[in-house]
């Protein structure tokens, strides 16, 4: 049974329209520094798993679109480039410590801003909505997941 996740991005790094416009509408989604959410690319994301494709640290933060996970984890070649915000010389190629999923667009919706999620009963439990939370991925329910849906008409 597939999950669902949501998966922040601020939009001047990779947007919804990125994602629209990259060759066959996907992306690696790398620069991922946390272990918890690196755990949950390695471990707990399968291949066509839904993604709601949220945009964050911007003036309008909130659900831009819907993806699916293109492939398994991989290595995020971006810890190994010393020009990269995301490089970590403490990463060895032979171990790499940071990876990266590929993420495919299923379609651009409309934004389901941040002030319209909080205000809806059925996300009150969501993580990702929850104050303190920091991971820029995070699981999505299937009761949240059709919630979304609903709000967002899909």
């Amino acid at each position: 049974m597939p999950r669902h996740w949501l998966m922040k991005s601020e939009p001047d790094e990779a947007s919804i329209d990125d994602l629209a416009k990259a060759p066959e509408q996907t992306l690696p989604w790398t620069g991922v520094r946390n272990y918890q959410a690196r755990n949950f690319m390695r471990d707990e994301m399968k291949i066509g798993d839904g993604v709601l494709f949220y945009h964050s640290s911007c003036p309008q933060p909130g659900v831009a679109g819907l993806a699916e996970i293109a492939g398994p984890a991989a290595p995020d070649a971006t810890q190994f480039d010393p020009n990269s915000p995301y490089h970590d010389p403490k990463s060895p190629p032979e171990q790499p410590r940071w990876l990266q999923v590929p993420v495919r667009l299923v379609r651009v919706t409309r934004l389901l801003g941040l002030p319209e999620m909080r205000a809806a009963p059925s996300l009150s439990s969501m993580r990702a909505l929850q104050r303190g939370n920091r991971l820029s991925i995070t699981p999505v329910t299937a009761q949240e997941w059709r919630a979304v849906l609903a709000l967002l008409k899909a």
